[in-house]
């Protein structure tokens, strides 16, 4: 039975001009999550990254620590089916729908615009951004030329299928992606509603990893947000 390591992506610079791009918090969670991995002596035989910069420097500072332990780490196979769903599109698209039709949306939204402190602005953004991205979740939100919910699921497990694929006898592979395309394999593996695939992937913490089994058509979930590798408490991020 082989063993497939699902990576979210370690922080990237929320709330900044570039948010594709690790922050020196997520700098440091991928080169701690290298280290305690090559400690434990932890071999892979094949790395897949989705398509994102948060996703490959995540995999090269991994990698990096791995070289300073003297361990062997593969390069990143990148493929665009682990890409993460369109937030920004359904946020671009979505927002003016919502501010024109639903209350309680205009007013987490002003709450957003009003927020100072950059904690107050996350709490406020996340808040807002569950609700939004929740109706287009649920195919309530018309927003034409946007990959639905449903396409991004099946883009994912055509992805998932791949690397099972082409792992073989492999007995340990990873994939380096954010928290949408690892909540769409825990559906695969628990055949859980979309709305708790959705907040499954909120629940995901930067540089944490999930543990799928498979074998032949078994796919089955080992454990779940594993984040044991962070000791500093400023490092247990979520964006």
């Amino acid at each position: 039975m082989g063993s497939l390591l699902i990576v979210r992506h370690a922080q990237a610079s929320f709330l900044a001009d570039n948010y594709d791009r690790l922050s020196a918090i997520g700098e440091a969670q991928s080169r701690v999550l290298g280290e305690s991995w090559a400690a434990r002596n932890l071999l892979f035989d094949r790395i897949f990254a989705g398509p994102r910069v948060r996703h490959t420097d995540t995999v090269k500072f991994v990698s990096l620590a791995y070289q300073n332990f003297g361990r062997d780490f593969p390069a990143a196979e990148v493929l665009p089916e682990f890409d993460e769903y369109p937030a920004e599109a359904v946020l671009e698209h979505g927002i003016p729908i919502l501010l024109e039709t639903d209350q309680r949306v205009r007013d987490l939204h002003a709450a957003f615009l009003h927020a100072v402190e950059a904690d107050e602005r996350r709490a406020a953004f996340q808040r807002f951004y569950e609700v939004v991205v929740m109706e287009w979740v649920r195919g309530a939100l018309p927003v034409k030329n946007v990959e639905t919910w449903l396409e991004f699921c099946s883009r994912v497990n055509e992805g998932i299928d791949k690397v099972l694929s082409a792992s073989g006898r492999a007995k340990r592979v990873a994939i380096f992606t954010s928290g949408g395309p690892t909540a769409v394999a825990l559906q695969r593996a628990l055949h859980i509603s979309p709305e708790r695939t959705m907040q499954s992937s909120w629940m995901s913490r930067n540089s944490s990893w999930s543990e799928f089994l498979f074998s032949g058509t078994k796919f089955t979930l080992s454990s779940f947000n594993c984040y044991g590798h962070i000791t500093e408490p400023a490092h247990l991020t979520y964006r």
